[in-house]
């Protein structure tokens, strides 16, 4: 039950960096800039600290370590390496807030430098798990318990082209308070109880590390949002989302336990695609999906509980989807 502990620690750790790290960014100024083209009434929160995603971070390596200390040392180090794949991201996401908050706007990398950074870090993360046997190029199909032998080649494109699109569909989902947080939490359950029905501890222990500092974030994140997470955080959660799939080798649960983040980037491409196909209409009153919403009249407490609902719905139909994945 070591999982308990993973989770208490996250939860502990973060509720109290809480306390110092939200103070520490105001006085920093590191105070998040709002887009102009956003709803209007978002220009309210403008300033808020943002890069809160640290909080969370710091926490689940902490819990991992006093959690996961055996799992190390029986040479288990599965759920090091996707902590350390999230942390990639994470990092990568800081790189991001960082010239964000010096240039005083909201872009930071291009979208060609996050994308290569990105791609980079899926395929040695792919490579890495392969090589040290986690990872097979099988395709899991779930409800259906079928494998597909797939080349290691067509394999590697497969789970470059998820993790990247995957770590991207979090991220734009962080567009209200709470939201990207409140998603992500019945996923990490999920991840939780599958890890721990195939008995795989050590990924259980980072799934509950994953559950306790989003719980603890939640405080401060929640409307009206004390905090934001930043790239730093949604870029960490979407390696997260991504790696634990690949990490039980069921890749393909994603667009289920992950619909709202696929209906979020979804309902961008849509928006794109048809306001150049129109010369300027709009498919949605404005993208992504949750902003389409809010114009509708929807406020940020009734979206993050309608997808969080939802999404833990979806993790429920899940778990009998892929529960068959490995003889118990």
């Amino acid at each position: 039950m070591t999982f308990i502990l993973s989770f208490i620690v996250a939860f502990g750790v973060a509720a109290i960096l809480g306390q110092v790290l939200i103070p520490l960014l105001r006085r920093l100024k590191a105070g998040q800039a709002i887009k102009e083209d956003g709803p209007t009434w978002h220009m309210a929160k403008q300033g808020t600290p943002t890069m809160g995603g640290v909080m969370f971070i710091l926490a689940m390596g902490v819990a991992i370590l006093a959690a996961g200390w055996e799992e190390i040392q029986r040479g288990n180090w599965n759920h090091v390496y996707v902590f350390l794949f999230a942390l990639v991201f994470g990092i990568i996401g800081m790189v991001d807030d960082l010239q964000k908050l010096r240039h005083h706007a909201n872009e930071g990398l291009t979208a060609s430098q996050k994308f290569l950074l990105q791609l980079a870090a899926a395929i040695a993360f792919t490579v890495l798990m392969r090589g040290q046997g986690y990872l097979t190029a099988n395709l899991f199909i779930p409800f259906f318990n079928v494998i597909i032998p797939l080349p290691w080649v067509v394999y590697m494109v497969f789970a470059a082209f998820v993790m990247v699109g995957t770590v991207n569909a979090v991220n734009l989902t962080d567009g209200v308070d709470g939201l990207a947080t409140g998603v992500t939490i019945p996923v990490a359950l999920f991840y939780m109880a599958v890890s721990a029905w195939f008995g795989r501890n050590d990924l259980a222990i980072l799934a509950a590390a994953l559950v306790g500092g989003l719980a603890a974030f939640l405080i401060y994140n929640f409307h009206p949002a004390k905090v934001f997470m930043g790239d730093t955080g949604s870029l960490f959660l979407g390696g997260m989302v991504c790696g634990m799939a690949f990490a039980l080798d069921i890749p393909l649960v994603i667009p289920i336990i992950g619909l709202v983040y696929v209906a979020e980037v979804l309902s961008d491409i849509i928006q794109v695609a048809y306001f150049k196909k129109t010369h300027g209409k709009r498919f949605f009153r404005m993208a992504p999906l949750h902003h389409h919403l809010e114009m509708g009249g929807w406020s940020e407490t009734k979206l993050f509980c309608v997808f969080s609902g939802l999404t833990l719905v979806l993790c429920c139909l899940a778990f009998l989807g892929v529960m068959d994945r490995y003889p118990v």
